[in-house]
């Protein structure tokens, strides 16, 4: 009963209570070049996305403006995931508002934390098994709250840099094709879902 009525408070809020997969498949250091994106609010919908020649020169052009630190392959971080979204609409034909809509579960286009920090993740899946990430390395998918603490439940995307730091990339806060939080994780944590774009206090 609790359990239902959190899954339901959290559809109301914009999020979901449990992440789904990464919305990509690898074998090996093999990426493929078809990615599933997740909308809908917990990956209700999936629409397939065909990366071609012309998306994989993009990303490389992308990123070989990143390669000479740290701070600019997470700048160049960012507008490949501005990029992504952007072929994102293409194929889906709705732009997803910038955070969770109240009351958009089960709408095409829409996505809640959940989505996002899936589509987010399996686009640097894409990035890192194409060799394209030279100053970090993809991590497993972050969250914070519980409701118990007096917050929602958000999930994002993360990196991890060449000292072992985790860094968020949380491209919720943005309407589609805007660009994502990338924040280290230490300052992502303790903030609260509403305000977690704003300048760290």
């Amino acid at each position: 009963m609790l359990a239902g009525a959190i899954v339901a408070m959290l559809a109301v809020a914009g999020c979901s209570s449990a992440p789904s997969g990464s919305g990509i498949k690898t074998i090996g250091n093999a990426a493929p070049k078809r990615l599933f994106v997740c909308h809908g609010y917990g990956c209700t919908y999936r629409t397939r996305l065909d990366l071609g020649a012309s998306d994989g020169a993009k990303f490389k052009a992308i990123l070989a403006a990143g390669k000479a630190s740290p701070n600019a392959e997470r700048a160049a971080i960012s507008r490949a995931v501005q990029y992504f979204e952007n072929r994102t609409y293409q194929v889906i034909g709705i732009r997803d508002l910038p955070k969770g809509a109240i009351g958009a579960s089960r709408i095409k286009g829409q996505m809640d934390c959940i989505d996002e920090s899936t589509n987010t993740n399996a686009l640097l899946l894409y990035l890192a098994n194409r060799g394209l990430l030279k100053h970090h390395t993809v991590a497993k998918k972050q969250s914070r709250g519980f409701f118990f603490d007096g917050r929602y439940p958000h999930w994002t995307a993360a990196i991890r840099d060449s000292k072992g730091e985790l860094w968020v990339v949380d491209s919720w806060y943005a309407p589609m094709g805007g660009a994502p939080d990338i924040m280290p994780l230490s300052a992502w944590k303790p903030r609260g879902v509403m305000g977690s774009n704003e300048p760290a206090a």
